[in-house]
């Protein structure tokens, strides 16, 4: 569809009778006009289809997903985690040593919006167990975590949890997330307390840290039915010193150190197991252009690239500039029993710069990766940031020149997005720090290639 608007004529004729001079040149170049326009214009076809180039991705997120679900309409989905820590680089000596360490938690946090898929109220059962080597980088979401521990020696604790507060104290509802406390052997608390205060420059980095404390394998126990998106994993020391009272009585002073954490430093990885569901699977071949997420499916696009420079060369004027290009795409939730919905941010990024990018830890740069988010009012992506990726590409291949297919095969993918706001003086903007494969939750869409939208926008003026 074409649509042209704000036309105006510009007469020069009103800008010369204007001046102090009146000769006959001047007052003959004066009744010379220019048309302006803007012309929009959106009726360029995308073609694509599903592809499982998303197995298996390097998750570098320190998100953690844990659990089991069977879900209709998207398909069985574990997931289970190894990770490394980051060591704080000073800990609390005085007053203190190995004998006063009185337990040790691993704390995972998980948020209360959005850190849930499925029933929360279901009991579920996990099992901590020491890593026995060091974790491999990268490291990828088919790892086989059963090769770095000993299931006879390594279980370190368990834990029986569900994501509900019902029982739990008002302050404790109040809070923005959910905490489970798995108790470690104090024995460990003791051992990394000394290799402190024996070793410090173990402290130093998590490289040297990991060779003593390669990390932990957390797995599923037993039950099914929820998967948790783990924010935030660390292990506390609770430990005490000794006091003396106003009598000279001695009492113990109790204490708490968050001194080991998962951080985006160290090496981590959901490590995934994913089977479709047949009626999705189905839908897929059927031609059907669906997102499946973490570790599922994306969706490979041909952006009309030509004939977008086509129509511009074509409609173009005696002088034109290009105001915009955009691309949105219609996404739908597919139904399902768990409530998954669509993936809150997708990438765009071409096909052959796909893995350089997460290899790389790269941002988009509006060239040959772009990215957006869910709007769910529309129902849509849309990615607005396309103009000089098409000024690029009509400076590189012009009116007839034959463009690789490389230059306009896109990959779309979900992704995680770490984002920072910039205040200035004038302004707030977003800028985005890290984007990851998705790993937030299961998660899926349909995507309505034959509904989607690329409109270009550009100014043209034609002297007359």
């Amino acid at each position: 569809m074409k649509f042209l608007f704000a036309k105006a004529l510009v007469a020069t004729a009103v800008i010369a009778l204007a001046s102090c001079s009146n000769t006959a040149d001047e007052i003959g170049g004066s009744l010379v006009t220019d048309e302006t326009e803007v012309v929009i214009e959106s009726s360029f076809e995308v073609k694509g289809h599903t592809t499982e180039s998303n197995v298996p991705v390097m998750s570098r997120t320190i998100d953690q997903l844990l659990g089991d679900i069977d879900a209709k309409g998207y398909g069985k989905f574990s997931s289970e985690f190894v990770a490394q820590f980051m060591p704080a680089t000073t800990l609390v000596t005085e007053g203190v040593n190995a004998d006063y360490i009185d337990s040790v938690k691993l704390h995972l946090m998980i948020p209360k919006s959005g850190g849930c898929i499925g029933d929360s109220i279901l009991p579920m059962g996990l099992e901590v167990y020491r890593l026995n080597k060091q974790l491999p980088s990268p490291i990828y979401s088919d790892f086989d975590l059963t090769q770095y521990y000993d299931a006879r020696t390594g279980l370190l604790g368990s834990k029986v949890y569900t994501f509900n507060t019902i029982e739990q104290t008002d302050s404790v509802k109040k809070l923005n997330y959910r905490s489970v406390y798995v108790d470690l052997p104090v024995s460990l608390g003791r051992e990394l307390y000394n290799l402190y205060v024996n070793n410090p420059v173990a402290y130093q980095s998590p490289v040297e840290f990991a060779k003593y404390f390669p990390g932990i394998a957390v797995r599923n126990s037993f039950g099914s039915g929820r998967v948790i998106d783990i924010a935030n994993t660390s292990m506390q020391l609770y430990y005490h010193t000794v006091a003396t009272d106003s009598l000279g009585k001695p009492y113990n002073v109790p204490a708490v150190g968050t001194y080991f954490a998962v951080t985006p430093e160290v090496v981590s990885n959901n490590c995934i197991r994913y089977e479709m569901d047949p009626a999705l699977k189905a839908r897929i071949d059927a031609g059907e252009n669906i997102l499946v997420a973490p570790a599922g499916r994306d969706v490979e696009i041909e952006f009309p690239l030509r004939d977008v420079m086509n129509y511009y060369y074509a409609n173009r004027g005696t002088l034109s500039v290009v105001n915009a290009l955009t691309f949105s795409i219609p996404a739908e939730v597919i139904s399902n029993d768990y409530g998954i919905s669509v993936p809150t941010n997708v990438l765009m990024v071409l096909k052959s710069e796909k893995e350089s990018f997460f290899a790389n830890n790269k941002v988009p740069d509006n060239k040959t990766s772009f990215y957006a988010t869910y709007d769910s009012t529309n129902k849509c992506y849309k990615f607005t940031g396309l103009r000089t990726y098409l000024l690029d590409m009509l400076d590189a291949y012009g009116e007839k020149g034959e463009i690789p297919a490389e230059k306009y095969t896109f990959m779309i993918i979900p992704v995680d997005v770490e984002t920072e706001v910039i205040n200035s003086y004038y302004n707030q903007s977003t800028l985005v720090t890290s984007m990851t494969p998705y790993m937030s939750a299961p998660s899926m869409a349909l995507l309505n290639l034959k509904e989607s939208k690329v409109t270009l926008t550009f100014t043209k003026q034609t002297v007359k």
